[in-house]
């Protein structure tokens, strides 16, 4: 690598990691807000607000990582051609396509960053997500439990609750399950604990007594010492949905086992199109580098700017990301279109190819006039 890529490299490298630094502060600001009051609005700790922030960081960072890219690029050039540093080494004899030789670089470091995210931490932290969603599905005391009032946690059950100790000991438990006519039951005991099961929360109950009343509309009454109620029926805690198909591996996406279409309730051509996408991504960045960069060589030197070749980048980056959704859009329909999630990383190569040509092209004819 030549001096002159070690240089320019450096400088995508710095800009890039700054403009990445603040669009996922950005976004993640925006983010956290509505985890924040969902969270504690839950009953939930702080510390369970920052793990749930940490855990949506990857796909944070892999939905800005293009942008930062393009903005980077943008930026660095429009301000190196202030400076006239590539207009010099334009004028050394440099093409167009040797001066992107160190931006392809920078966009392929962006795509190995991306590809990273996409097969490996993406995936992981969406598991860890929803596996830690559903065990705070299961913490009753945070979500139902709230002592001195009657609660309601599914039709035909009340449930009342005279203290709540600090040590999670509840006192005066009063639970009415009427939601079999034939098989009313109320359950009393002077003091309970929550437990976890493996099917979900439990009641433990001491010092209490069991009241039915059956079809015949004969009273029973039976006392117990201490008595278990499984809550998971009660709430449906344990009815927790599958894994979802941002939480699968990218061999399992192309693998498409009909088991895992039934978990996620997915079709083989999402499962395709998802696979695919994880590899066609990373190169979006990388082309949306070079269309920064080929756009802005069109402009030669000026004190006022590159604007106009700045607003022309930003629109091609608009049309390619017009593109990528189009194509997103037919693969999810039609599992024989996965190949199209491909077009838009190779319409933005094909564009920055074009334009490296035509920034070249004014200087090639000025060569051959004064020849």
């Amino acid at each position: 690598m030549s001096r002159f890529d070690r240089y320019l490299l450096s400088q995508l490298l710095a800009l890039f990691g700054f403009f990445s630094l603040v669009l996922v502060a950005i976004y993640w600001v925006n983010r956290a807000v509505g985890l924040f009051d969902e969270l504690i609005g839950d009953g939930q700790t702080a510390l369970v607000f920052l793990e749930f922030s940490l855990l949506t960081l990857p796909n944070v960072i892999r939905l800005v990582l293009p942008i930062s890219a393009f903005a980077a690029t943008v930026y660095a050039v429009n301000r190196l051609m202030g400076d006239s540093e590539l207009v010099v080494m334009q004028a050394t004899g440099f093409s167009s396509f040797r001066l992107a030789r160190p931006v392809l670089y920078f966009g392929l470091c962006v795509a190995l960053m991306m590809a990273v995210l996409l097969h490996v931490l993406v995936p992981a932290s969406r598991a860890m997500l929803a596996a830690r969603s559903a065990e705070l599905s299961e913490n009753v005391t945070a979500r139902y439990l709230s002592d001195g009032e009657f609660m309601h946690p599914t039709e035909g059950v009340t449930l009342y609750i005279a203290r709540i100790s600090e040590r999670g000991e509840l006192t005066d438990v009063f639970l009415a399950d009427d939601r079999k006519p034939e098989a009313r039951r109320t359950y009393t005991a002077s003091r309970a604990l929550l437990v976890r099961g493996d099917s979900g929360p439990k009641l433990i109950m001491f010092d209490g007594m069991v009241q039915d009343l059956g079809v015949k509309e004969r009273l029973s009454v039976t006392r117990f010492a201490d008595f278990t109620y499984d809550l998971g029926q009660m709430i449906d805690a344990g009815a927790l949905p599958g894994r979802t198909i941002d939480e699968l591996s990218t061999a399992d996406l192309l693998r498409a086992d009909p088991a895992m279409l039934t978990e996620t309730r997915e079709d083989r051509a999402a499962f395709l199109a998802e696979g695919h996408l994880r590899f066609a991504m990373p190169f979006l960045a990388t082309a949306a580098a070079l269309i920064g960069f080929s756009a802005l060589l069109l402009g030669g030197f000026s004190r006022f700017g590159l604007w106009r070749q700045i607003g022309l980048a930003v629109l091609m980056l608009i049309g390619l990301q017009t593109v990528h959704t189009w194509a997103s859009g037919q693969a999810l329909r039609d599992m024989r279109a996965w190949p199209l999630v491909y077009l838009a990383p190779l319409v933005g190569l094909v564009l920055s190819g074009l334009l490296l040509w035509l920034s070249q092209r004014p200087r090639r004819l000025k060569r051959e006039a004064a020849a």
